[in-house]
């Protein structure tokens, strides 16, 4: 299993020093966030910063850790200028980026304060899928025009390829939505959510037996389409502060199936730049 840490408030510079912290102290993966407005969350004083910006300084300052952001919100964004945005980040960190993406979160001014921004499921769903489609084309260096359920292009080329030949992507999804995971399943991993909570992953992380179920029916599903691939399950959350109590929860996530622990702390009450960082020098478990 390896090791992530979300970057969730800060400044930028205080976003980067993190990164390079994160690669001194054992981590194996940074992360931050995409958002733009998140209204009242943390009494409103919450501030967003670009996540392409923010991994394009990290890239720079370290030199082996996994980059990403939990989660891209790929609804909300220009495809064309996305390719161009994840190609060059994947280039500037040697082809070390990630893509957890989603669906984006209404909460978000830039959905709601937005007439033309598609804002219902279905909808986003479709276009997620639109994007996705659109980056495996970008990523051909061939000439395309793209044409999809909510997407449509003229001819774009994007002539060179990223580092690795693509760009590892991990939906979110809803276990155990067949809807939801068969998105998952195409693509190279899963950040998985349980269906039906009132509350974030976070709060609310997979227990081993539902990563069991997950990672067995993915098997299923990948070998009937006969992908033999490496496939990522990212689960998250806060563990234990006992690092004995750390071990044993990553041990069984682990032996369920889990390749991503990502520490993820979304309470801006408690989550500050200093804590942060204190969390971050005691490294992650020994497993």
């Amino acid at each position: 299993m390896r090791f992530g840490f979300v970057s969730s408030f800060g400044t930028p510079e205080q976003h980067v020093a993190l990164a390079r912290e994160c690669e001194e102290h054992g981590w194996d993966g940074f992360f931050f966030w995409d958002g733009v407005d998140l209204g009242d969350w943390g009494g409103g004083g919450v501030a967003t910063w670009d996540p392409f910006s923010i991994l394009t300084a990290a890239a720079r300052v370290t030199e082996r850790i996994t980059l990403g952001a939990l989660v891209f919100a790929f609804p909300r964004h220009r495809p064309w200028e996305l390719a161009q945005r994840v190609l060059t980040v994947d280039h500037l960190s040697g082809g070390r980026l990630v893509l957890p993406v989603g669906l984006g979160v209404l909460d978000d001014h830039a959905f709601k304060s937005v007439a033309e921004q598609e804002k219902g499921l279905r909808e986003r769903a479709e276009l997620l899928d639109d994007m996705l489609a659109y980056l495996a084309e970008s990523w051909s260096g061939e000439r395309f025009a793209f044409d999809g359920t909510h997407l449509h292009t003229g001819d774009f080329r994007f002539p060179v390829a990223p580092v690795n030949g693509r760009v590892p992507v991990w939906p979110v999804a809803a276990w155990p939505s067949e809807k939801s995971m068969s998105r998952a399943a195409r693509w190279d991993g899963v950040v998985p959510q349980l269906r039906s909570t009132t509350t974030t992953a976070a709060e609310t992380p997979l227990g081993a037996q539902d990563v069991a179920d997950l990672v067995a029916w993915a098997r299923e599903r990948r070998a009937a389409a006969g992908t033999e691939a490496p496939w990522d399950v990212v689960t998250q959350g806060i563990l234990p502060d006992d690092p004995g109590e750390a071990a044993a929860h990553a041990s069984a996530l682990a032996e369920a199936g889990a390749t991503w622990w990502v520490e993820s702390r979304w309470d801006p009450a408690t989550a500050t730049p200093e804590s942060l960082l204190e969390r971050v020098r005691q490294g992650p478990p020994a497993l």
